[in-house]
């Protein structure tokens, strides 16, 4: 395949970062504008000095004529502005937004949970989401517009997705408590993330069934096969950098075999490339996931209290958004799903 030019908008974020950094070692790839809003005119290297071969690579402003001109754009936008610059992109463009605009097919939960006029649906970008007898990334391929996954609805879902599609679980009591990096929160300054309040400190936020990502985990285990869904979701700053370990439960099923549980995580994912489902007693870790395209995954059954618990790890910055955008993006082009993708972590 010849070289597929990319244009980044929002580089100078974590997510825009993200998807250079993991670009840069993409073989087919030729990294072409990178722009940013109020930090246009400024080096990207002070911005991400870790990205060493475009350090001095300029910002531009974010301009339908910047982005113009490239096979692949990728959007890492704040909320809510990704649907004014994609409608000015034609279609011979694959554009990939990092953002939540595209991601919800209920117009009324982006109104209740965002706000504002829902800008459409885009195709999901999560490959391994289970669809029917199918997955998600059937549907990728040949697009040309990808709305890519909140990185907790990416923990979450992968976790209790086998169960709930195998119908192992109660997809009407589904518990799930994380623990977040701070890198989630995005480089806005916000003084409750400021190091004197992160450190020695774990916070919880969007508590109650107020987090965006509700109604996304809920439209995922729909799709997955369940038919009513409540989802409790409790996200709890921890004070690390990047990484989300999510413990998610769920009541089992009347009359299910315990040893049916683990055969039917081992079918859903035995022949997925990014998803590690850990020999038992072995629970994942988040270090052993930073930098990685990859989500660890281990489960119980808590006979006492009827319930399944899985604990699934991943790099919210790579696996939640910037690796799963890539992945797509090789979907959706014609490529191998894995190229330019590492499973290799950086632990410790």
């Amino acid at each position: 395949m010849t070289t597929i030019t990319v244009a980044v908008a929002g580089a100078s974020g974590y997510a825009g970062g993200e998807v250079l950094r993991l670009l840069l070692s993409h073989p087919d790839v030729e990294i072409g504008a990178l722009t940013a809003a109020s930090s246009a005119g400024t080096a990207l290297g002070a911005h991400h000095p870790h990205l060493v071969p475009l350090a001095d690579r300029v910002l531009q402003p974010t301009t339908t004529e910047t982005l113009s001109g490239h096979d692949v754009v990728f959007l890492g936008l704040p909320h809510g502005e990704s649907g004014a610059v994609a409608a000015q992109l034609g279609d011979d463009a694959l554009v990939i937004d990092l953002g939540a605009d595209f991601r919800l097919e209920s117009a009324d939960d982006w109104t209740e949970f965002y706000g504002g006029e829902h800008a459409g649906t885009w195709p999901y970008g999560m490959p391994e989401l289970i669809v029917g007898a199918g997955r998600q990334r059937d549907a990728l391929a040949g697009v040309n517009r990808v709305a890519v996954p909140g990185c907790n609805v990416t923990a979450v879902t992968l976790g209790i997705q086998p169960a709930v599609a195998a119908g192992l679980v109660e997809a009407t009591d589904v518990v799930a408590v994380l623990a977040n990096g701070y890198s989630g929160a995005g480089k806005a300054p916000k003084a409750h993330l400021i190091a004197s309040e992160a450190l020695g400190a774990a916070s919880p936020y969007g508590v109650g069934g107020t987090h965006r990502h509700v109604p996304e985990i809920m439209q995922n285990l729909r799709r997955a096969g369940a038919g009513e869904v409540a989802v409790s979701f409790t996200p709890t700053l921890v004070p690390m950098a990047r990484g989300i370990l999510a413990t998610t439960t769920a009541r089992l099923a009347g009359g299910v075999d315990v040893a049916a549980v683990r055969a039917a995580y081992e079918a859903a994912y035995d022949d997925e490339p990014f998803i590690h489902l850990l020999p038992e007693g072995q629970w994942p870790t988040t270090a052993a996931t930073l930098g990685a395209n990859t989500a660890q995954l281990q489960l119980a059954v808590d006979e006492r209290a009827r319930r399944l618990v899985v604990v699934s790890a991943i790099d919210n910055l790579v696996k939640g958004t910037a690796g799963g955008a890539i992945q797509s993006m090789n979907l959706a082009l014609g490529l191998a799903e894995t190229t330019g993708l590492s499973t290799i972590g950086l632990a410790p």
